[in-house]
C-alpha cells in the first residue's frame, strides 16, 4: 500500500481543481492537516445538496461515496449531517462546492 496523501495537500488540489473549472469551492471546516476525513457538499443552489466522503479500499485508494440515505436531500438536512459528523469526529474537513449539476468533480480525486 502506498502512502496516502495528507489531508491539507489533498484539499488544496481539489480547491485547485475546482478553481481552474471555475468552480466556486470553500473549506468550511479545517481538520487535521495530517489525516483528517473530508467530506465534500454539492450545494446545487436550488435548497438541496449532496454530501460524499472518502473511504479507503482494501488496496488503499480512495472512493467517495454518497453520505446521505436521501441524494439529493434538503440543504437543512445535509448540514445537519455534517453537524452531527463534525461532533462525533474534531478532525473533520469539509469542502463546500458551488454546482448545479450536483457533480461533486472527484473523479481522479
Amino acid at each position: 500500500m502506498e502512502p496516502r496523501l495528507k489531508t491539507h495537500i489533498w484539499v488544496h488540489g481539489y480547491l485547485r481543481r475546482c478553481a481552474v473549472e471555475n468552480i466556486p469551492a470553500f473549506v468550511t471546516r479545517h481538520g487535521d492537516e495530517t489525516s483528517g476525513t473530508v467530506l465534500v457538499k454539492v450545494n446545487l443552489l436550488n435548497g438541496h445538496a449532496r454530501i460524499f466522503e472518502a473511504v479507503f479500499d482494501d488496496k488503499g485508494e480512495r472512493i467517495w461515496l454518497p453520505a446521505l440515505k436521501e441524494d439529493p436531500a434538503q440543504e437543512a438536512e445535509a448540514d445537519a449531517f455534517i453537524a452531527r459528523a463534525s461532533s462525533r469526529d474534531p478532525d473533520i474537513w469539509v469542502v463546500e462546492i458551488e454546482n448545479r449539476s450536483g457533480d461533486p468533480r472527484l473523479d481522479g480525486f
